[in-house]
């Protein structure tokens, strides 16, 4: 089984704010793919099965708040016997402009730090898809900035990334995170 997660905050108030890039990335794989399936509370998380590419994919959406995120993605490959590198998470970053996405076998935090939680928990070996959540800008405090609402500008350069995120796992499933690389990162 495949564990795919996305960072982010739980409850209405961080809905559409750039650091649940993460969650909007699950919600567009839940839409294209759930067939129905029910979400359900479990290891501190939202979780949904699914089948993308004929294979058992779990969506995951940790519900401690982005800074502990470790905690649940510990819990859920302890409980799915998953190994890391059957993890794919998904992040905002800052580094990266609306409407790009990189994904990278391994590697940092980058100062993400629900990436750092994880980190933490379970080491850095895992791959993960990085949205562009746009530079802070100028006068702008970071965690304001990360936890706005998405301008109307940038919602739609992020729309569009996230609609290719379907794409991006059934390559990644099939053909492997380097032709993902090569196809999306950018």
């Amino acid at each position: 089984m495949h564990l795919f997660v996305g960072l982010g905050n739980p409850g209405q108030k961080y809905a559409n704010t750039r650091h649940n890039l993460g969650f909007m990335a699950i919600d567009s794989l839940s839409a294209k793919y759930s067939n129905g399936a029910i979400w359900k509370t479990q290891c501190k998380a939202e979780t949904q099965k699914i089948n993308i590419a004929g294979k058992e994919v779990l969506l995951a959406k940790p519900q401690t708040f982005m800074n502990l995120s470790g905690e649940s993605v510990q819990a859920l490959l302890s409980f799915y016997k998953a190994k890391p590198e059957h993890l794919l998470v998904f992040s905002d970053d800052i580094n990266l402009a609306c409407g790009t996405m990189r994904i990278r076998p391994s590697g940092s935090a980058g100062g993400q730090n629900g990436l750092k939680n994880i980190v933490e928990h379970i080491g850095q070996n895992f791959p993960r898809v990085r949205i562009g959540a746009g530079k802070v800008p100028e006068h702008w405090d970071l965690i304001n900035w990360v936890l706005s609402a998405i301008s109307k500008e940038d919602a739609e350069l992020c729309k569009l990334v996230l609609g290719k995120i379907p794409d991006l796992c059934e390559t990644y499933l099939t053909k492997g995170i380097a032709a993902a690389q090569n196809e999306f990162n950018g």
